[in-house]
């Protein structure tokens, strides 16, 4: 099969979507993998690496003419002339993207997304590796802008000797919030974590003890600890869906003065009211008095721990999809759940509620319960 891994366009993206290594594996099974030239540079892993490995270097137009395309991100406007009736195999977060959902759609892909992917116990084997980097992330980019140069607070997540460290509020105790959680933790935050799941917050309470307090979350619980926040970090996640808002603007209006905000979940259309897409370039807006920060790309911040291990996560489920998507998605009820479009229709039950213009399928495998 031909297997084409083009480089990422989105801004300040350093991830590839397959390390050398992957690529040696492919290669070795008989497959011809093509990456665009200077797709791994970012990343520091060069042509040349992939060359040894057995891949070839080719340019934009050869890397997309594949059976089977590798991204890590989803295609931006100026790539939907280049999708075409293959197999596309990257991160989509269609539900909050009815341009994308609708170009793929034209282009007849079959389009497989990494944050639907989905066992049977609800886990999300692709995002999680991303969503521990960019919770990790999160509380690193949030100390940093409140920090006074940045127009924050002025205030240190891990305080000084008779000074408390900056309170910080998590909201949301999966992958990517207990990841933020724990980071804020080691910095020596006054770390705050809230969560509908009673059982999810006993855990990070075990795992935190004294260092963190947990609160069940409700709109008023949710408005009262962001007023009193230095930092607030959005980690809420509905798979395949479009994320719930749970900060309204009037809240962030009222917070304090040079707090900072962080959307974990832009990628799905974010969880605050106030929140819009930002670059690495221009990271941060301003509400009022309160600095915001939704990046959409924030694991692109490390590109080389990000493509390892993105690499490590995914490498199976392409093996599967090389040796035919259809074999693929009858033997794996995950890999069909990534199922998004094909043959011009969404299949994606998520999607296609959000999108009802477009013309649906049935889903390829059914969505596990209680998700």
């Amino acid at each position: 099969m031909r297997i084409g891994i083009p480089q990422e366009t989105k801004n300040r993206e350093t991830r590839v979507a397959l390390t050398p290594d992957g690529a040696r594996a492919l290669a070795e099974a008989g497959h011809d993998v093509r990456v665009e030239s200077g797709a791994g540079a970012a990343a520091f892993l060069p042509d040349r690496e992939y060359e040894a490995a057995g891949a070839r270097i080719v340019s934009t137009t050869d890397a997309w003419d594949a059976d089977l395309v590798l991204k890590v991100k989803e295609p931006l406007e100026h790539e939907y002339g280049l999708l075409r009736d293959n197999v596309l195999f990257t991160f989509l977060h269609l539900a909050a993207n009815g341009p994308l959902a609708a170009a793929l759609v034209a282009a007849r892909t079959t389009a497989f997304s990494y944050d639907t992917v989905q066992l049977d116990d609800g886990s999300l084997p692709l995002l999680t590796p991303m969503s521990a980097v960019a919770g990790r992330l999160a509380t690193l980019e949030g100390g940093h802008h409140l920090l006074s140069p940045q127009g924050g607070r002025g205030v240190l997540i891990a305080g000084a000797p008779g000074v408390p460290g900056a309170r910080v509020v998590v909201i949301g105790g999966g992958v990517a919030g207990s990841h933020a959680l724990a980071q804020a933790v080691g910095m020596g935050a006054d770390a705050v974590v809230i969560d509908l799941d009673q059982g999810r917050l006993e855990a990070l309470a075990e795992a935190h003890g004294d260092a963190v307090r947990t609160v069940v979350s409700t709109p008023e619980a949710i408005e009262r600890e962001a007023l009193e926040a230095d930092l607030v970090i959005g980690a809420v996640l509905v798979p395949g869906h479009r994320a719930p808002t749970v900060l309204s603007r009037e809240a962030v209006m009222r917070m304090r003065p040079g707090a900072v905000l962080v959307d974990i979940a832009i990628d799905q259309g974010g969880c605050f009211e106030v929140s819009r897409p930002t670059t690495h370039d221009e990271p941060v807006f301003s509400v009022g008095d309160v600095q915001v920060y939704c990046v959409t790309n924030m694991p692109g911040a490390v590109g080389a721990t990000s493509t390892a291990a993105l690499t490590h996560a995914t490498l199976p489920y392409v093996r599967a999809l090389a040796g035919g998507w259809e074999s693929a998605v009858k033997a794996d009820p995950a890999l069909a759940r990534g199922l998004n479009t094909d043959a011009g229709t969404v299949r994606y039950p998520a999607v296609a509620t959000a999108f009802p213009d477009l013309p649906a399928g049935p889903p390829a495998a059914p969505v596990p319960d209680g998700r």
